[in-house]
């Protein structure tokens, strides 16, 4: 079987060669509705180079070993199996010089399946499927080449993570290693190398830790989501935001040099219950739970803030992606007809999805903002809106009538009503006024983009 897939990339062939070649441009490239992992760090690119890949399947898990060869700097290389699913796989990567500084993506892939005859029946499903993962690999190419070229002339940054485990963590750890920075995680075991140490419930970090550190974005705190809201986990929501965040402020404002930028999370909780109201960042914050604690977690980075420290608060939406956090909970009763409006279904939701959020918070990193920023999609949209879109990407039904409040509630708790039920219609203001160019500016381009049903790259 022999299949091949082309995208013009605005930029050179050597720097789409110099992309594949970095940490980070695997992870990159798996879909997430896929459970792919390197067993071991990705060895780069060089003739005999070996890569191993656990993949994951409902409950099994199988290993897959490719050997780089055929490596030409700047302009390609072959991925050959020695183990794994086919009977036989090859695939080349080419990057091709285009006129003005652009460059073709070729990726041309000559394959089999086991079976012989019987592996033949399989072939359109196979087909259906790798073009459905290479669409998604050449957006995700085309798109992050773009985005590193607006910051080329800048020079790489050494960037510490708080989080760098998690859905958003991960996610931008490999966008800027990917990209040539150099990332080194927060971690609270005992650490390995690239690696620093800290406590933040006993308050610990040692300020020389961040000796080298030019930025730090913080994003570790306890789920929201996690567990019903009793007076004992509300506290350590509130407690575990605070206080990492004040840990990593006076840290940073006690080290010599300073890091020059810090990046920490909050959310548009912030703003609270406020109708159909637009919300850009000076609105004033609202009531409840979530508000409070948004406005603890901001307040608490005030050392760094007060020592000079550039300080951003990236305020997130609902982050979607397939892999993890709410879209992933949605999914399953959508994929089999099962998905309706929640309450009225005209409370607003502010939504981003996983590219453009780590794509905003490189913004941030790059260029001069400071204080609040809605780390959202241009549109917002009702909770029913939501629901038909995505019935509509996932090709089912939403014809249920909505899930009264007092069934959320008793679900939920206290979720229900300033989570799902809560209206907030938030304006990515200053992300627009920066120049960030949205990836996704549209729910229908972010669902086809993060669950597969795109057409083209």
């Amino acid at each position: 079987m022999n299949m091949e897939w082309r995208t013009e990339i605005d930029a050179g062939a050597e720097a789409l060669f110099s992309w594949h070649a970095r940490p980070g441009a695997f992870e990159r490239l798996v879909p997430p509705w896929e459970s792919v992992r390197l067993v071991s760090p990705h060895p780069g690119i060089s003739d005999g180079s070996r890569v191993t890949l656990a993949i994951r399947t409902g409950p099994f898990t199988s290993t897959w070993v490719a050997r780089h060869e055929g490596v030409e700097p700047g302009r390609g290389f072959v991925d050959v199996q020695e183990r794994g699913p086919f009977a036989r796989w090859r695939h080349t990567h080419r990057f091709e010089p285009a006129a003005e500084g652009r460059s073709s993506l070729i990726d041309r892939l000559d394959c089999d399946l086991p079976g012989g005859p019987l592996g033949e029946l399989a072939e359109p499903w196979l087909r259906r499927k790798l073009n459905r993962t290479f669409r998604y690999r050449h957006a995700v190419t085309r798109d992050d080449l773009a985005l590193h070229g607006r910051w080329a002339d800048q020079p790489r940054l050494v960037v510490a993570i708080s989080g760098a485990s998690g859905l958003i963590g991960s996610a931008l750890a490999a966008l800027l290693t990917s990209g040539g920075h150099r990332v080194v995680r927060l971690v609270r075991r005992p650490p390995r190398a690239g690696e620093i140490q800290w406590d933040p419930d006993a308050g610990q970090l040692a300020p020389d830790a961040l000796a080298g550190v030019d930025a730090v974005v913080h994003l570790a705190g306890e789920s929201i989501a996690g567990s019903r809201w009793s007076p004992a986990q509300q506290e350590r929501i509130r407690s575990s935001r605070a206080r990492g965040t004040e840990t990593l402020a006076r840290a940073i404002a006690a080290a010599t040099p300073r890091p020059r930028v810090l990046v920490s999370a909050s959310a548009v909780g912030l703003y609270g219950d406020r109708g159909a109201d637009p919300l850009d960042e000076t609105a004033v914050p609202g009531a409840g739970f979530l508000a409070s604690v948004a406005q603890a977690w901001e307040n608490a980075a005030a050392p760094a803030r007060d020592a000079g420290v550039r300080t951003a608060f990236a305020r997130f939406g609902i982050v979607l992606t397939p892999a993890g956090g709410a879209l992933a909970q949605m999914l399953p009763p959508f994929k089999v007809g099962l998905g309706a409006p929640l309450g009225s279904g005209h409370q607003w939701m502010s939504w981003i999805s996983l590219d453009d959020t780590i794509g905003a918070l490189l913004h941030l990193l790059m260029s001069e903002v400071e204080g609040p920023v809605n780390v959202v999609a241009p549109e917002a949209v009702t909770n029913g809106d939501f629901t038909d879109a995505l019935g509509h990407a996932v090709r089912r039904p939403t014809f249920l009538p909505p899930v009264p409040p007092f069934a959320l509630r008793a679900l939920v708790g206290g979720l229900a009503d300033e989570g799902l039920l809560a209206s907030t219609r938030v304006v990515p203001a200053r992300l627009q006024a920066t120049g960030y160019h949205f990836r996704h500016p549209t729910l229908e381009l972010a669902l086809s983009h993060v669950l597969g049903t795109s057409r083209r790259p």
